[in-house]
């Protein structure tokens, strides 16, 4: 673990996945100190880009809050940011068929792992990030009742990524919450970041240096590769093609309209999710290739930066996990950078 001096502003994160949070955090100018991860594959890549944080690579459940301050020599209240984005599978509308069925997963209680390090901690700020349908269920609730309880002033909003510096529509529940003090929201942009902006650079798949960015797509049946071949360029859809074109399967289903679509070149992208490698997920393919996106140009849709590592011998469907469930670090970086410059200014004020 890095050395802290006590002008450094220091955060945890929980729930890291591979690391799109912490970078964010990095880059707004903290000094994360240690993080939590159940996935190996996850806590693995996490730890190739951030070898100086402490991983704990276990079920957050099974860790003492307790025990892990007194590791980081971190005084109750000392810490200046818990932050994490609990799994949100559970919360997710898709998950339940738009709100049609209820979902019993058992990862919607881990929301509450947040508020049971913040008892523990007392940091000055905790930042979580979730999709926007936690809001309407008990564990939010809960969380907020409880860090009130604290001494916390919560507030809270769903923000879209794109406003923040990411090319990619993203609709977030942000909630930030201040120990005695209220947090702002950054002001949001009104450019957006294109889809051309960011991936136009890459070279082809397959003639690059870059391992990700040259893993190749599965085989595909003939039938589908000219589906893709005729789907408009640059924002078409399979709703672009006549219906005796379209497979039986679509032509049977009312929803999932994006699905076998292209990406618009200046257009954002749209939410980049597990699914980013397979067209028959979503709209990704790419603006003009007949082929879905590579799992760089995902990461850089993400805003990761094009050197972020990830070992592309895990497997696609691994790395798209990973980068599908991640939080966009240029989203995290602004939201980051105004916690940061007000913790800066009251501790400041109190010399």
């Amino acid at each position: 673990m890095a050395k802290r001096t006590n002008a450094t502003l220091c955060a945890i994160d929980l729930f890291s996945g591979c690391g799109g949070l912490t970078l964010g955090l990095k880059q707004a100018g903290f000094d994360v100190v240690s993080a939590i991860e159940i996935d190996p594959i996850a806590a693995n890549t996490f730890k190739a880009n951030h070898p100086e944080v402490l991983v704990k690579q276990s079920d957050v459940r099974k860790i003492s809050a307790t025990a892990l301050r007194r590791e980081l020599k971190i005084r109750r209240g000392q810490l200046d940011l818990l932050a994490g984005c609990p799994p949100c599978q559970g919360f997710s509308s898709l998950r339940t068929l738009n709100r049609a069925q209820r979902n019993r997963d058992p990862r919607n209680n881990l929301v509450h792992q947040m508020l049971r390090f913040a008892h523990a901690f007392r940091p000055k700020v905790v930042m979580m990030e979730n999709v926007p349908d936690l809001v309407r269920h008990k564990p939010f609730d809960d969380l907020c009742r409880g860090l009130e309880k604290l001494g916390y002033t919560v507030t809270f909003a769903i923000k879209d990524a794109a406003r923040y510096g990411v090319p990619q529509r993203r609709r977030r529940l942000i909630l930030l919450a201040g120990r005695g003090f209220k947090l702002q929201f950054p002001r949001e942009s009104l450019r957006l970041r294109s889809v051309r902006g960011a991936i136009r650079h890459l070279a082809e798949p397959g003639r690059s240096r870059d391992a990700l960015h040259n893993i190749p797509e599965k085989k595909r049946l003939p039938r589908i590769l000219r589906l893709i071949r005729d789907i408009p360029k640059d924002g078409g859809s399979r709703g672009d093609l006549p219906k005796r074109r379209q497979l039986r399967c679509h032509t049977k289903c009312d929803g999932f309209h994006d699905i076998y679509g292209r990406m618009a070149w200046d257009e954002v992208a749209p939410t980049i999710t597990s699914g980013c490698f397979n067209p028959s997920k979503g709209r990704f393919l790419h603006p003009e290739k007949n082929r879905a996106i590579t799992m760089r140009e995902a990461a850089i849709l993400q805003s990761f930066p094009r050197d972020y590592v990830f070992d592309a011998t895990v497997g696609k469907e691994a790395i798209a996990l990973m980068i599908g469930n991640a939080l966009p670090p240029e989203f995290i970086r602004r939201h980051a950078l105004e916690i940061h410059s007000l913790l800066s200014e009251r501790a400041a004020k109190e010399k």
